[in-house]
């Protein structure tokens, strides 16, 4: 079942699954990277501060040797000797401690990047399991990280080796040199050597990172049912959006209702389509639709126009034209002027004749 579940997961993470495996410490990492980093920061550290290094410990061992024989007898003198000594060791080996841990520190910015979380931490008492131990020795990966580290152990090695038998003449001509000259000749075969090592790292490192990288890309995976699923739980299913959108349309119709008694004419079709059109010459324009809809919504705002009073004017091809070009809060195109002002005219002589009480003026013919 288990293979069954890894073969269907064929789909890159998402975003949301990065992110929480993220938040559970589940990052990309490379050992090696980080120990190529670290050893190229000390070899560069030890090779360019070789000569202060040894000039700090041919003082240290000066004076530690220089005793007075008074002072040699003297059993409360040893340790702080020592630890005067100790201590000016420690000062002259300080920068190379700062570069080294500046480098440890830096190193996991190159893959992953920093990640502070406390959910590693948690106690997981399943890793207890000697038999899931066992699985986890003789898996894929597993084997995978045993020839990883026979390989990087024989490549290490090897170079170690050849830099030491290269270096083999100097190495033994440091007995016939001054101990000055001698000790900082020292530091730089070290340096030397372990910039060899860490050629052998870097190596090591451009073959790791982009294994990680892969491998914890293949871990996230996820099935095509959790991508749907995922999907679902962040946009919302297609119901819950439905639903939404259907009270959406209830408020808006709602809304629009409520402007119709404020309408100064109600184009018709006569009975699919109803448009309520209001216009006021000091602050509009053109006019405006203020309500429009088909059928259900079509009789309701005719009934509402019945009720406050408002005309209603039957001009099928205009009221169909207003319907489909026309959304509700926007001005009628210029191309319906002509139209539309023919209908307004009308309205106004129909107040200005019942203001009156003279006889209605004919409705306007609409072609």
């Amino acid at each position: 079942m288990a293979e069954h579940d890894q073969q269907e997961r064929t789909e890159r993470a998402t975003p949301k699954r990065a992110q929480e495996a993220r938040r559970d410490g589940q990052v990309a990492r490379s050992q090696e990277l980080s120990a190529c980093v670290v050893l190229v920061a000390a070899s560069t550290a030890i090779t360019l501060l070789g000569g202060h290094l040894g000039t700090a410990v041919l003082d240290a061992l000066r004076h530690g040797l220089a005793i007075a024989p008074a002072e040699a007898l003297d059993e409360t003198r040893m340790v702080p000797a020592l630890s005067s000594a100790l201590l000016e060791v420690g000062l002259a080996c300080l920068p190379v401690f700062v570069i080294v841990v500046l480098a440890a520190l830096l190193a996991p910015l190159a893959i992953g990047g920093w990640n502070f979380t406390t959910k590693a931490l948690q106690p997981q008492f399943g890793r207890l399991n000697p038999l899931k131990g066992m699985q986890r020795i003789f898996s894929v990966r597993g084997l995978v990280e045993l020839c990883k580290a026979f390989a990087k152990f024989g490549l290490v090695a090897t170079l170690a080796v050849w830099s030491l038998w290269r270096s083999a003449p100097q190495l033994l001509g440091l007995g016939a040199q001054p101990t000055e000259v001698a000790i900082a000749a020292a530091f730089g075969l070290v340096g030397t050597t372990l910039i060899v090592l860490a050629a052998a790292l870097v190596l090591i490192a451009g073959v790791d990172v982009p294994y990680q990288l892969w491998r914890h890309a293949r871990e996230l995976r996820m099935t095509r049912d959790q991508v749907k699923r995922e999907y679902r739980e962040s946009d919302g299913s297609p119901e819950v959006k439905g639903r939404i959108r259907q009270i959406q349309q209830t408020l808006a119709q709602g809304r629009m209702l409520q402007d119709v008694p404020t309408a100064d004419v109600v184009v018709t079709n006569p009975t699919h389509y109803a448009v309520a059109l209001r216009y006021d010459d000091s602050r509009m324009r053109a006019p405006v639709v203020v309500a429009k809809g088909a059928d259900l919504i079509a009789a309701r705002i005719r009934e509402l126009a019945a009720e406050h009073a408002v005309p209603i004017v039957e001009a099928p091809p205009l009221a169909r034209a207003l319907h489909r070009s026309v959304e509700i809060g926007s001005e009628i195109p210029a191309a319906l002027y002509a139209a539309v002002a023919q209908v307004l005219t009308y309205v106004f002589q129909l107040r200005a004749a019942r203001d009156a009480g003279t006889a209605l003026p004919p409705p306007p013919r609409m072609n």
